[in-house]
C-alpha cells in the first residue's frame, strides 16, 4: 500500500514502517501536514495529481460560461457571469499555488495539461447550448462541486485545506446564482421553462458523474480516506447531492430525468437509476464533445499571453536589481 518512497531534502528516498506509522498517527490526530513536513511519496503524488486536476478544471471551466458573457440577456446577468468566470480563474491560481508547495512548478502543471497528460473534470467537455445551461451549471455543477469541496476544507494537507475555504465561499455564490437563473426561467414563459427543463435533462447525469466511479470501482478511495485527503466516499457525496437537489427541482416545477428516481424511506434518501459509466469513460478517453476545443483555446491563450508573462518577469527582475543596488549603496 505504501510503496512510494519518502523524498528527503537531498533527493534521496526512504520510508520504513516506523515512519509510516508516525505519519498516520499525525493524520489520525487531525494534525495538518505542511509543505516542509516529511510525508510519504504516495501522499505527495496523490495531492499533486488531485490539486492539479482541480486547478485545471477551474481554468478550463471558465470556457463554457465565458462563451455566454457577450450573449447574457441583461447587463445584470453579464456582470454576474463576468464575476463568476473571474472567480474561477482565481480558484485555479489558488490551487496551482497550493500544488507548487509540493515541489512542482506551475509551468510543469500547465504543460501537462496542454500536452494532454493531465486530466480535468469531464463535466467541462459538454457544450453550453442555451442560456439555461448557465443556470444549470451554477445549480448542478457548482452544487456538486460544493458537495465535493466543502469536506476538502478539512483535508489533511494544510495549503489545500486553506485554499478551499475561500473557494467554497465563492462556489456557494455561484450555486445560488445558477439556481436563481433557473427559478427566473421557470417563472417565465412556457418556452423559457422548457429551456430550463432541457438544460436539466442534459446536465443531470454528467453532474452525478462528477463524484467519480462507485466506491467499489474507486482505485484510490480507501487510501485517500485513510490519509484524510478525502472525508467522504464518492457514493456518499453523490447521495447527499441527490437528496439535496431533487427537492430543489420539485420546487422549480422541473422533472429530474430519471424514471427510476424514488424515495427510499428505509435509508432516508432517494434511490436513482443506473449511471451510464460507458459515457463517463468515453468522455475521459476521447475528451468528450468539446475537449479538443477546450485545450486548443487554452493553448492559444497560453501563447497569446506569453508577452505579458515575459514583461512581468522582466519588470520584477529590474525591480530586484534596483533594490539590490540601493541596498548596496
Amino acid at each position: 500500500m505504501y510503496s512510494q518512497g519518502l523524498i528527503n531534502a537531498d533527493g534521496s528516498t526512504h520510508e520504513d514502517e516506523a515512519f509510516l506509522e508516525a505519519f498516520q498517527e499525525r493524520i489520525d490526530r487531525e494534525e495538518k501536514i505542511e509543505p516542509n513536513d516529511p510525508m510519504p511519496e504516495g501522499y505527495r503524488r496523490t495531492l499533486v495529481r488531485q490539486i492539479s486536476q482541480h486547478a485545471h478544471s477551474e481554468i478550463i471551466g471558465m470556457q463554457p460560461e465565458g462563451n455566454w458573457i457577450t450573449r447574457a440577456p441583461s447587463l445584470k446577468r453579464k456582470a454576474a457571469l463576468l464575476a463568476k468566470v473571474q472567480d474561477e480563474g482565481g480558484h485555479g491560481l489558488y490551487l496551482y499555488a497550493a500544488a507548487e508547495t509540493l515541489g512542482v512548478t506551475r509551468e510543469e502543471l500547465v504543460e501537462q495539461l496542454l500536452q494532454g497528460k493531465a486530466k480535468y473534470s469531464s463535466i467541462f467537455t459538454y457544450p453550453t447550448l442555451s442560456w439555461a445551461d448557465i443556470g444549470a451549471i451554477g445549480w448542478l455543477v457548482d452544487g456538486a462541486a460544493i458537495m465535493n469541496q466543502v469536506p476538502l476544507c478539512r483535508c489533511s494537507f494544510g495549503p489545500y485545506a486553506r485554499a478551499m475555504i475561500r473557494v467554497c465561499k465563492e462556489e456557494s455564490f455561484h450555486q445560488r446564482q445558477g439556481y436563481e437563473i433557473m427559478l427566473t426561467l421557470c417563472n417565465g414563459t412556457p418556452e423559457q421553462k422548457a429551456m430550463a427543463q432541457d438544460a436539466l435533462d442534459r446536465w443531470w447525469w454528467p453532474s452525478l458523474m462528477m463524484f467519480g466511479p462507485h466506491d467499489s470501482e474507486s482505485q484510490h478511495g480507501d487510501q485517500n480516506m485513510a490519509w484524510k485527503i478525502k472525508r467522504f466516499t464518492n457514493d456518499a457525496l453523490r447521495q447527499k447531492f441527490v437528496d439535496a437537489t431533487v427537492p430543489q427541482a420539485e420546487f422549480l416545477g422541473l422533472k429530474v430525468p430519471d424514471p427510476d428516481l424514488a424515495w427510499n424511506e428505509e435509508k432516508g434518501g432517494y434511490d436513482i437509476g443506473p449511471i451510464d459509466w460507458d459515457e463517463f469513460r468515453s468522455v475521459l478517453k476521447s475528451g468528450g464533445f468539446c475537449g479538443r476545443d477546450r485545450i486548443r483555446n487554452r493553448r492559444r491563450a497560453e501563447e497569446d499571453g506569453a508577452w505579458v508573462r515575459e514583461a512581468a518577469a522582466a519588470f520584477a527582475e529590474k525591480q530586484a536589481t534596483r533594490q539590490a543596488d540601493a541596498a548596496a549603496a
